[in-house]
């Protein structure tokens, strides 16, 4: 029930809700041998606790959200620096240390804490686990719980960006540290980097004030000849200061010259990987339409972490920048995949902006983002399928769609002809001249296309019932082992067809790449 009625809440209410919490906890380092009842105890000495949760990151610390934040205010009033033998930079941020003045007795200890898993469990551990279930569906429910950020995660995300947002707000007080991308489109999943990015889009609160008196007014500002001079001059100063002055933040690195300038960091108090960048409104734009979709019927999230899940098996994904299929492509594939069903599972985008009022018009650089923001003006699918159904449709529907013609256009729902010859062409939302997987070449689409005929082939064959007897992995968990290492000559066999051409193509692309990263060894 409390999942329902937060599903019902708008994109902004959700993320204001969420960054409202965030300044309202703080962080704790806690000792090795803790009361766990003593410690809440004289925490709420200086005020009422609304939630709290224990996690193990280099020791066990503790989030702890006060309802109100002048509790906060409380706390660090009682909290000392640390002793004169390190030499610190005195920032005080809601980053705690906690020591025992006086020793616990073992009669002291509590019971065993429980701690909040912060990662999600290896694939051999789900195969376990879904091989015990009873339909394709169960199973893919089983690996969208274990894979989905819990409400822990998503509070700790929330507060990283919180804790950012200090050291921003002492060059740019209005300004406000948000996440973006998986943490908040309700795709992200346990173990992934945090996305965040620094906002100065608060001031519009001001207008109205400005409107009255008899002058124009504005702040004299430093002008440049660009905005993306701004952006790297405020993103290096930012970095700098996380460097130099951010508690547990290291290999700070300043990546400056990128397309979309940013800062990358470790952020070891919460166990996170962190890219910071200036307010990016396409991509926030983005995270809202995946997360309306996500909200708009369970099987969309729960067939989309499993097609990812199931390409990062097979070497289809990979973390690192490259030619591969990237995991944000795979989800709009999902989502085409589901427009097109009949009758379709969720709208298309042109379908979403007719829903959309006065309010959730967006125009960001000539670009129309606008769509519906309000999920109960989108009326709910007559579509019944189940995952089971749609799983093998998705792969079946790939195996064979016609990639050397086509593309896929989320914004009208239909196969369109590629305006240009990449491989794998998918259209941008909201930027119509920009293909989003412009980076896959042949070869790893292919090979794509190979491993998604071949799990269509797997759900069509198998005997579930024979390979529960025989404790045999089956339906999801099958296609959750890298082929080749079970019935690899029957796959020699079903791959005839097209495994050559893929196997020439993927040697020629080794050939490439090793050609292309000994030509840049030269060059340095």
């Amino acid at each position: 029930d409390a999942e329902v009625s937060t599903r019902k809440k708008t994109f902004a209410e959700v993320q204001t809700e969420r960054l409202d919490q965030a300044e309202r906890t703080v962080l704790i380092k806690c000792p090795s041998k803790l009361n766990q009842k003593k410690l809440l105890q004289y925490l709420a000495s200086h005020g009422n606790i609304k939630s709290h949760f224990f996690f193990e990151n280099r020791g066990i610390s503790a989030l702890i959200e006060f309802s109100e934040k002048s509790s906060i205010a409380s706390l660090q009033d009682a909290v000392g620096i640390p002793s004169a033998e390190h030499h610190v930079v005195p920032f005080k941020s809601r980053l705690l240390t906690f020591t025992l003045k006086n020793p616990v007795s073992q009669h002291d200890e509590d019971t065993p804490l429980h701690l909040s898993p912060q990662c999600h469990i290896p694939v051999k551990d789900l195969i376990e686990k879904l091989c015990l279930a009873d339909s394709i569906s169960t199973q893919m429910y089983i690996l969208l719980n274990e894979y989905q950020l819990t409400e822990e995660n998503i509070k700790l995300r929330f507060l990283a960006c919180s804790l950012v947002r200090d050291f921003a707000r002492a060059y740019f007080p209005d300004s406000t540290v948000k996440p973006f991308g998986s943490s908040v489109n309700t795709f992200g999943k346990l173990g992934s980097d945090v996305d965040m990015f620094l906002d100065f889009r608060d001031t519009g609160k001001h207008a109205a004030e400005m409107k009255k008196g008899p002058f124009e007014m504005e702040y004299q500002m430093k002008r440049l000849p660009s905005e993306r001079l701004a952006t790297q001059r405020i993103l290096s100063v930012i970095g700098d200061c996380l460097d130099n002055f951010g508690p547990g933040c290291v290999n700070v690195q300043k990546i400056l010259n990128a397309r979309c300038p940013l800062v990358k960091f470790s952020h070891q108090p919460t166990g996170f990987q962190c890219d910071l960048s200036v307010s990016n409104s396409i991509a926030i734009r983005s995270s809202e339409l995946l997360y309306i979709y996500g909200c708009l019927d369970s099987r969309v999230r729960a067939l989309v972490f499993t097609v990812r899940c199931w390409a990062r098996v097979h070497g289809l994904t990979n973390s690192a920048p490259g030619t591969w299929i990237t995991n944000f492509s795979l989800t709009m594939m999902v989502m085409f995949f589901l427009q097109r069903r009949s009758p379709p599972i969720i709208p298309t985008l042109d379908q979403l902006k007719e829903l959309a009022d006065e309010k959730d018009k967006h125009i960001i650089g000539g670009y129309d983002c606008s769509f519906v923001s309000d999920l109960r003006k989108i009326k709910p699918t007559k579509n019944t399928e189940t995952l089971d159904v749609l799983l093998g449709e998705f792969f079946e529907y790939f195996g064979n769609f016609d990639f050397r013609k086509n593309s896929l256009n989320l914004r009208k729902g239909k196969e369109v002809n590629k305006p240009e010859s990449s491989p794998l062409y998918i259209w941008n939302p909201f930027e119509q001249d920009l293909n989003i997987s412009k980076n896959v070449n042949q070869p790893q689409l292919e090979k794509f296309i190979a491993m998604a005929r071949e799990s269509a082939w797997i759900l069509q064959k198998e005997d579930k019932t024979q390979q529960m007897i025989n404790k045999e992995p089956w339906g999801l968990a099958a296609l959750l082992i890298p082929f080749g290492k079970n019935n690899s000559s029957k796959m020699k066999n079903r791959m005839k067809g097209i495994g050559s051409e893929t196997i020439r193509s993927l040697l020629d692309s080794l050939k490439l790449n090793n050609a292309s990263s000994q030509h840049k060894a030269v060059g340095k």
